[in-house]
Order: structure tokens, then C-alpha cells, then sequence
């Protein structure tokens, strides 16, 4: 929507009583509006994101946005920009939900990065290094409080006047995740693709290593001035991120060194398993190999730079008549398998790259530190990521988009990637862990995930759960995902609550752990009697 379109004309209004006045516009993007307004009652500059008319519209989504602007407010750290208060008014004749933040004097980072490609050609590597790990700094906060942003890029990082890095438009990729709206229906991907992770590109699940992925590409970017992927269309981006190899930053800009290139090789592996495994260890990486650089001005490579992504995607998705006929399809190779494969199950034999997906090492053989018993550090959290707004975020049409995941479903038939979702193994069980593992001892297949009892819930979690925000006489349903099973039969058993299981054939996790729940947590149920909760919970093995 233009300036000139209805959120323009928010000027002048005011909100929550007349205590909020809006002034001018300071930015718009697909989902949401920020004006510059000024508290009357605190008499000081906020800054104010109001959310576009088609969201405000349903009462579901206005209700998990305001719970996760709740959440969001917890997070206090120097390169985070501060939530104040959170709520809703009548913009345009309609209900607009609305955040209050700090008002941050600066620019995006991505107008940041303008100016130094208009001067250097891109930015000087040990500044970009001291920006990404500020970035990481304000990252390693959230994700110790199970928040993963999900959308991190230069057009949602601002950088002050005096320099100091500000992260902001936590929370709202986590209330779009809800699938309430009508804009996050079941297999679509919201968010900014030029920086989704393989997984979000997907729609599988993702946690705390998506985000640092995102920031892997980001810190590309700064330091060569473009992105490792582009294309014409959201499609075509999110083939190169599952299938393409990004080209060395170093190959764009002389001036790097190997230990530049190193770092964002490892951020930007496919899987997650072969990434920095929190915040705080690739942001201690961005300081060391900022501390060792000598200074030097970028030297960009003419011409050089990453190819068009995605070139092949038309003709790999629907190839011609003739060769389907004659070239039966192989099987399609899985991005990434989090391995390991169980006690006992040896890995299996690396498979010939099938339709060019670059087969990395590790893939059969997960880093030290990811044995049976110690699982990646991060629970992964739902899969939407969602575009906030910003200018100067870079690139070329980097804009929110939604990809419709029966595309990318298409893609995976044809051989490009896999299914967005696990099978089912079909069975309902009242039981726990018997029903499920028994079955599974019964038929373990190669890369069978052995169960992992350290993820655990504790009982106070259904005996103590948290009362919900509206109503006294409810509660808010605990997280039962990533648990073992037992820990949360027990949790049940403490609470006297019913429960049902349902056994999917997926070894992301291990045997017994729970992959999803329905309710989903965070819903308010009734605190004498939730009614019986649907757990999905893994037998351990691949997907068939």
C-alpha cells in the first residue's frame, strides 16, 4: 500500500484514548505501517506499527498478536528495540492492531549497506563482522527465551546515530505462525525468501539455526554488496536455497579472507545440524575473525558475483515429454537428514546426488556434540516467517511474499525437493511409549532415530499451567513438543488430564518424542477439563 493509501493518512490520529498521536509515516512494508508518534502521557517519541486492515480483521489473529507483543516486551537487551504496549483502535472505521516500540533515531541497516556499496562497493568486512554480531548478540537473547525471529535481514535491523545495532519485529512472525489468518493457511510460506532457511523454504519446522542461516546470508550481503540467491521468482529462490551451493564471498571481494568465507560456508549449510549451533558461538566467531583482519578496503571483482538462482527450476519441474518417458525419476534425496541413525544402525551409504542436489559431507554423519542423547540445542518452534517492514532491506524484489507450498510440493515431486510434511503411521494410541516404540522396535528401517529420554516436561507444567489472559476460569495449554513421551504421560497423569497419541514415522527427533499436539499449546481450554489432547509422537523412523 502507497503513502497515499489509507495507512498514509494515519497522520494526525490518535490512539488508545488520545494517548498515542500519530505523526509521520516512517516506513511501510506488506504487512504493517510505522508512523513516529508521541505519548502524551510519558510525554516522549515512540515509534508505532500498525498492522494492515486485512489482518486487523479477524479477532483470532488480533488476539495471538497481542499475546506474542506480551512476550516480545520480556526481551530487554541493548540491541533489541524495546516493545512498550500493545492494542487495538479504530483506524479507517476498522479494529487495527497496533505496537508501541522505541522510537530508534537511525536507518535501516540496509540503507547502511547502500551507501557503503556506493563508496567501497560493499561493506568493510570488520564493520559488517561487528554488525552481524551485534545482530547475534540480540538473537542469543531471544532464543534462550524460545524466541526465534524468523525473519532477519537488513531492512529489519536499524542502525542508530551512533552506531549502536537495534533488531527489531520479534513477535510478529510468531503470530502469524498461529495459521488463524487467512493469510497462513495449511502449506503456505510467508516471509522475505531471499533470506529463508532450506527448511522455511520447505515448510518444514524450524528453530533457532534458521534465524542464523538468515543471518549467514545477510552477512553475505554486506560484505559483497549482493545476494548468494536471487531470482525472478519467489520459486525459483527457494530451489536455489534447498538445491544451489552459494559461491564463496571471496570470489565477489578480494579482500576477504579464507576465515570470511569459512564462517558463512558453515552458516549457510542446508542442514541445520552443520551450523553454528546457537547464536553466541557464531557471533564469538564473527569477534575472533574480526579481531584478526587487517584493515583493508573491499575489492570487488567486476562482474563477478552469484549466477541467476534457480535457472534450471522450470525444466527440472516440468521436464520435457520425451525425457519423463525415457528417464524413469530416481528417488528424491532429502536436504537434510538430522541424523544419527539410532544404536547400533550404521549409516547409510551416501546416494549419487539426485537431480543435481549437492550432496555435502555430513549429511549421513551429524557433528560431534548431536549424538542420540543430545538432540540440537533449540525445540524447533512452527513454520511461518513473516516479512515486517522496512526500507533499504536490499536486493532485488525482496518484498513479503507468500509461496504456496502445493508449488514447492511439485518441485519435490519432480525431484527438487522433498514433501513438506511426514507421513502418518496411522495409529491411534491411548497409551504412551509401549504403543509406539514396540511397534517401531518391530521395524526399525535405515535411519531409524533412537528415542532421547533427557527431553523432558515437568509435571508442574500441567499441574501449575499458566492461566490464560482473558479468562479466569481457563488455561493456557502447555508446549508438549520435542518431550519425551513418558515425562509428558506423566505431566498428563499428575494434571488428570486425557490423552491420545497418534504415531507419525519421523526420526527428526527419536522414538517417543512428540512432534505436534492438538490442541496447539498456548490455546485456552477449560482448567477443570481441557478434554483430551492429540499428541503425534515419533516411531523413530525416516518417512516413507
Amino acid at each position: 500500500m502507497s503513502q497515499d493509501g489509507a495507512h498514509g493518512r494515519y497522520a494526525g490520529q490518535a490512539l488508545a484514548g488520545g494517548r498515542y498521536q500519530l505523526r509521520d509515516l516512517l516506513g511501510e512494508g506488506g504487512m504493517a505501517s510505522v508512523h513516529l508518534a508521541y505519548d502524551a502521557v510519558l510525554d516522549r517519541q515512540v515509534a508505532i506499527k500498525t498492522l494492515h486492515t486485512e489482518l486487523g480483521r479477524e479477532q483470532a489473529f488480533r488476539e495471538r498478536f497481542r499475546r506474542e507483543a506480551q512476550a516480545v516486551a520480556k526481551l530487554t537487551h541493548t540491541n533489541i528495540v524495546s516493545v512498550f504496549d500493545t492494542g487495538e483502535d479504530d483506524l479507517g472505521g476498522l479494529a487495527t492492531p497496533y505496537i508501541v516500540m522505541e522510537y530508534v533515531e537511525g536507518r535501516p541497516l540496509g540503507s547502511v549497506l547502500e551507501e557503503d556499496i556506493r563508496q567501497y562497493g560493499a561493506m568493510p568486512a570488520d564493520k559488517a563482522l561487528k554488525v552481524t554480531a551485534d545482530v547475534l548478540a540480540a538473537l542469543d537473547i531471544s532464543h534462550e527465551m524460545g524466541l526465534v525471529h524468523r525473519d532477519i535481514k537488513p531492512g529489519n535491523v536499524m542502525m542508530t546515530k551512533r552506531g549502536v545495532v537495534k533488531v527489531m519485529d520479534f513477535g510478529i512472525a510468531r503470530a502469524m505462525q498461529s495459521g488463524v489468518t487467512s493469510m497462513t493457511q495449511t502449506g503456505m510460506v510467508v516471509g522475505t525468501p531471499q533470506y529463508l532457511s532450506p527448511e522455511q523454504a520447505l515448510g518444514r519446522g524450524v528453530d533457532a539455526r534458521s534465524d542464523l542461516y538468515s543471518v549467514g546470508i545477510m552477512l553475505f550481503q554486506l560484505v559483497t554488496g549482493r545476494l548468494p540467491f536471487d531470482a525472478d521468482s519467489p520459486l525459483a529462490i527457494a530451489y536455489a536455497h534447498v538445491q544451489e551451493e552459494p559461491v564463496a564471498p571471496s570470489s565477489v571481494n578480494r579482500a576477504l579472507p579464507p576465515a570470511v568465507d569459512a564462517l558463512v560456508a558453515r552458516a549457510l549449510r542446508k542442514n541445520p545440524n552443520e551450523r553454528f549451533p546457537t547464536a553466541d558461538a557464531m557471533r564469538e566467531e564473527c569477534l575472533r575473525v574480526a579481531a584478526s583482519l587487517q584493515a583493508a578496503a573491499p575489492s570487488i571483482v567486476p562482474g563477478a558475483g552469484p549466477r541467476q538462482s534457480g535457472s534450471g527450476v522450470g525444466s527440472a519441474v516440468f521436464p520435457p515429454v520425451d525425457q519423463a518417458r525415457q528417464t524413469p525419476p530416481g528417488p528424491v534425496q532429502t536436504p537434510y537428514q538430522p541424523g544419527p541413525y539410532g544404536p547400533g544402525a550404521p549409516a547409510p551409504v551416501a546416494p549419487a546426488p539426485a537431480y543435481g542436489y549437492p550432496q555435502q559431507a555430513g549429511y549421513q554423519t551429524p557433528p560431534a556434540g548431536y549424538g542420540p542423547q543430545t538432540p540440537p540445542p533449540y525445540a524447533q518452534a512452527p513454520q511461518t516467517a513473516v516479512q515486517g517492514p522496512g526500507r533499504g532491506s536490499g536486493g532485488r524484489g525482496n518484498k513479503a511474499v507468500i509461496i504456496g507450498a502445493s508449488v514447492v510440493s511439485l518441485a519435490a515431486v519432480a525431484g527438487l525437493i522433498v514433501a513438506l510434511t511426514s507421513n502418518s503411521g496411522g495409529d491411534d494410541d491411548t497409551g504412551g511409549r509401549g504403543g509406539a516404540s514396540a511397534s517401531a522396535a518391530a521395524s526399525h528401517r535405515p535411519g531409524y532415530r533412537g528415542p532421547d529420554t533427557t527431553r523432558v516436561i515437568d509435571k508442574t507444567k500441567c499441574t501449575e499451567p499458566e492461566e490464560s489472559y482473558d479468562d479466569p476460569h481457563k488455561i493456557r495449554l502447555p508446549d508438549f513438543r520435542y518431550k519425551d513421551l513418558d515425562s509428558v504421560k506423566a505431566c498428563f497423569q499428575a494434571a488428570g488430564w486425557q490423552l491420545k497419541v497418534k504415531k507419525v514415522d519421523d526420526n527428526t527427533w527419536g522414538d517417543g518424542t512428540v512432534m505436534d499436539q492438538f490442541p496447539s499449546q498456548g490455546t485456552d481450554v477449560n482448567a477443570k477439563d481441557p478434554g483430551t489432547i492429540e499428541l503425534s509422537v515419533s516411531t523413530g523412523n525416516p518417512p516413507q
